[in-house]
């Protein structure tokens, strides 16, 4: 089902967003270190439906470089999740977007590296300009609902280090995995009108650190 973008699509998954039951755990997790990232949702390539927002990161950058994340970071002193994340994207990809266009929170995150990452789905309307910060970030790339939605856009494996499931989530010819592939697997059952949970998907031993 194409998702066309739109404020019908706006209004409709802003409901879900409401409907959907965040789980934070911020108080059960104090050692972890406060983090957001967007799922800005924004036109499709193609033009005929309503995509989000996935970067691929600078090689230069000390943790997690070249590979594909959503955008966001750490959340500075005194600043929520919500700020936290719409300042990332300004900084990341030079959009500025208002509070306004928040539709939503998805759980907290916890990480292997030591990170509670809150996931903030905002709208980022037509004809938006997005201009990456070469520093940061390396591409970014469109990628639709449609592609999210599909039975096959995710899939589950073990490693022998942890008796928790690994998730992927197939993108071109290779996989991403979590958090990225949990917080976009967690979106995608939103979309459903699902309350799934991911907190306990595991993340490959790679991003460990």
């Amino acid at each position: 089902m194409t998702r066309v973008f739109d404020d019908t699509t706006r209004r409709k998954i802003a409901e879900l967003c409401a409907g959907f039951s965040r789980v934070a755990t911020q108080e059960a997790a104090p050692a972890l270190k406060r983090a957001a990232v967007v799922i800005a949702l924004t036109e499709a390539d193609r033009g005929d439906g309503t995509a989000f927002l996935l970067t691929r990161r600078a090689e230069g950058l000390r943790s997690h470089s070249a590979q594909w994340a959503l955008p966001g970071g750490r959340c500075d002193a005194g600043e929520t999740q919500v700020q936290a994340a719409l300042r990332e994207l300004h900084e990341e990809l030079g959009l500025e977007l208002a509070e306004t266009e928040v539709l939503g929170l998805l759980d907290d995150y916890p990480t292997r590296s030591g990170y509670l990452i809150t996931p903030v789905v905002v709208w980022a309307g037509p004809g938006v300009s997005i201009v990456p910060n070469p520093a940061e970030v390396a591409y970014v790339h469109r990628v639709a609902l449609d592609d999210i939605e599909r039975q096959d856009a995710f899939s589950f494996t073990s490693i022998p280090e942890s008796t928790r499931r690994v998730i992927r989530f197939r993108l071109q010819d290779g996989h991403i995995h979590a958090p990225t592939a949990a917080l976009i697997y967690q979106f995608s059952e939103v979309l459903a009108g699902r309350q799934t949970r991911v907190a306990e998907l595991e993340q490959p031993v790679f991003a460990w650190r």
